[in-house]
């Protein structure tokens, strides 16, 4: 009787931590703690202990000694504490072995041994002992611990059949296993019960299902959970802002992600390396530049390293918004941190970089040190020379890095031929025939093509049949910008009726959507999706079917407006576009209120058709 005591007063205190809810049975003492930790034993050395069967009467002697006298004693090991623990079911009373089998799983699951505490589980059945909910509750904690989401689902499906329910540190425990498994359904479900139940959620279960969520590309639903978190009151952690930030960064949040941020700082916590790295893609991605790179200074300066990632998002948003100095910086502090290397991406983001703002020179030295450094550039690098020497009309040197690469077994894409293409557009007629031969080896359909343009030859009834074909097989980003390169080139060779078949052809295989608009007082023509030398040939296509409409008496719109292009970046093909209204001497003025846009009214369209304008 006085041992079951003591080993109730030694335990009480531990099961009560575990479950708030279950009352002490005795008071603790303060001079007694936790009977199972890490410390080593101070049990005698002697060799005849390795017999189990000594060990074991040794043990319970020293044990029983230890507990008489009202000291500590401390289980090292597993083993051990199996044996202390099968010594000690023979001397307390059956109605409390239960209370210590739990004291062991839990101790189990501070080692994370879970082997050993599913063996324990079975014989624990095997001696007649029902478990309860706590007994689930270690175990599913400790399977979860050990990356057994399987086990811990096993073992929360078994419950029902012991008569246990789920408390709300099993329901957190699964809805974190089953998060992290991707079962999707079970985890909302787990979820929606235990806020309906108004269970305390730990904030363990909601990163599991923010992360859940990022994964599904369900952004909305991580900011959801978050937003469950603050009405429920219950404190975010670090682990749980973190997978917060990443999510938004993966979705290109940036604004998001700053929100969290901001919030975080408030909250008191502090960035550790990975929310830095969590905000710099998210900011990247988002091209916020000042803020990536305000971030970047900031872990400089504490002296957090940057791994290859990182550096690439910074250099890439560097390049898509033209950040060279910047770029360049980043580059060097890169190849001099030591921990990692450029690798081709970054290589090719610099080049791209050069080459977008016309700087061969530079573009040429970076595609030289690539090289040098034992990497082999790839297509999209081949691309990017062919646009920047071809925007400098250097026919012959897109000749030479076409063949260079070609030589060395780089397979031509569809981005490859579109740039080919658009080199053809830009250089003088008579050197046209030097980009063809190079389009003959990318693509013999495509070759084929630009030949009976060039040749001007008769229309033997294959030429929209080839266009066709070549553009509903060409990948679908690049299928707008071929087609515009080709009529183009049929402006530029003064090829009208072939440039017209083409726009008709985009508009069939909705290439082109979308490009008129009508409302009982306005008829608009939209040309955004389309190159000069395009829009020009669909302008007269709709010019003409103006004219007709006013030739059968139909009645115009009040007013008619052209839209062409209205991005910073296009200003010089919207002046080519309005200086090319002015030639027609078309009614048409510069909307003054809206970028890109170009108006009249149906009484000065109607005098312009009247006196043949349009032609």
């Amino acid at each position: 009787m006085h041992l079951n005591y003591q080993f109730s007063t030694i335990f009480s205190s531990s099961y009560a931590f575990i479950n708030p809810k279950f009352p002490n049975f005795y008071h603790t003492s303060n001079k007694f703690k936790t009977f199972f930790s890490s410390k080593s034993p101070n049990f005698p050395h002697d060799a005849n202990l390795n017999h189990p069967v000594e060990k074991l009467s040794s043990l319970c002697k020293t044990l029983k000694s230890k507990i008489y006298e009202g000291n500590i004693f401390h289980i090292s090991d597993p083993e051990t504490a199996i044996l202390a623990l099968k010594y000690f079911l023979d001397e307390i009373k059956p109605e409390n072995r239960l209370i210590l089998y739990n004291i062991v799983f839990n101790w189990f699951t501070d080692i994370k041994d879970f082997e050993n505490a599913e063996k324990l589980f079975d014989e624990m059945l095997q001696r007649g002992v029902k478990p309860n909910t706590l007994t689930f509750s270690n175990l599913i904690r400790c399977a979860s611990l050990c990356s057994l989401p399987h086990k811990a689902a096993e073992f929360f499906e078994r419950m029902p059949s012991f008569g246990c329910e789920p408390d709300y540190n099993v329901s957190s425990s699964m809805i974190y296993v089953y998060a992290r498994t991707g079962n999707v359904d079970m985890a909302l479900k787990l979820y929606d019960s235990a806020k309906n139940d108004k269970w305390l959620i730990k904030p363990v279960a909601f990163s599991a299902l923010i992360k859940m969520y990022g994964i599904l590309g369900n952004y909305d639903g991580c900011l959801s959970v978050y937003n469950d978190m603050k009405v429920l009151g219950v404190r975010p952690n670090m682990v749980l802002y973190n997978a917060l930030l990443y999510a938004m960064g993966r979705a290109k949040r940036a604004k998001d992600a700053n929100d969290v941020y901001v919030e975080m700082r408030k909250n008191g916590f502090e960035p550790n390396w990975a929310t830095y790295a969590a905000l710099l893609e998210a900011y990247s991605k988002g091209r916020l530049s000042d803020e990536a790179l305000s971030v970047y200074k900031e872990m400089k300066k504490k002296g957090m390293t940057l791994n290859k990632f990182l550096y690439s998002s910074l250099i890439d948003m560097c390049a898509g918004i033209g950040y060279i100095d910047e770029a360049v910086e980043i580059f060097e502090d890169m190849k001099c941190s030591g921990t990692c290397k450029p690798n081709n991406f970054i290589y090719s983001s610099l080049i791209k970089l050069y080459a977008c703002n016309g700087n061969i020179l530079e573009a040429e030295a970076m595609l030289n040190e690539m090289i040098n450094c034992g990497l082999k550039p790839n297509v999209s690098v081949l691309t990017m020379l062919v646009q920047c020497y071809g925007n400098a009309k250097r026919t012959g040197d897109v000749v030479n890095i076409f063949n260079q690469f070609w030589d060395v077994g780089i397979t031509p894409n569809d981005e490859l031929c579109d740039s080919l293409l658009y080199v053809m557009t830009q250089i003088p007629k008579e050197e046209i025939g030097k980009i063809t031969n190079c389009i003959e080896k990318a693509n013999a359909k495509l070759g084929y093509i630009v030949t009976y343009l060039t040749e001007e030859k008769e229309d033997d009834g294959y030429f929209i049949k080839e266009v066709s074909e070549l553009l509903s097989s060409a990948d679908e980003y690049v299928k707008k910008s071929v087609c515009n390169n080709l009529i183009d080139i049929c402006y530029n060779l003064g090829m009208e009726d072939r440039a017209r078949d083409l726009v008709g052809l985009g508009l069939w295989l909705e290439i082109y959507s979308d490009i008129q608009s009508r409302s009982e007082n306005e008829l608009c023509l939209n040309l955004k999706q389309f190159s000069v030398g395009a829009a020009i040939t669909a302008l007269h296509v709709w010019l003409d079917d103006l004219s007709k409409a006013f030739e059968s008496g139909e009645e115009l719109p009040q007013v008619l407006r052209i839209c062409f292009r209205h991005k910073p970046s296009d200003k010089d093909l919207a002046c080519l576009f309005e200086s090319y209204l002015k030639e027609l001497n078309s009614p048409f003025l510069k909307d003054t209120d809206m970028t890109g846009w170009f108006y009249t009214t149906s009484r000065e369209a109607k005098s312009w058709l009247q006196s043949g304008g349009s032609n």
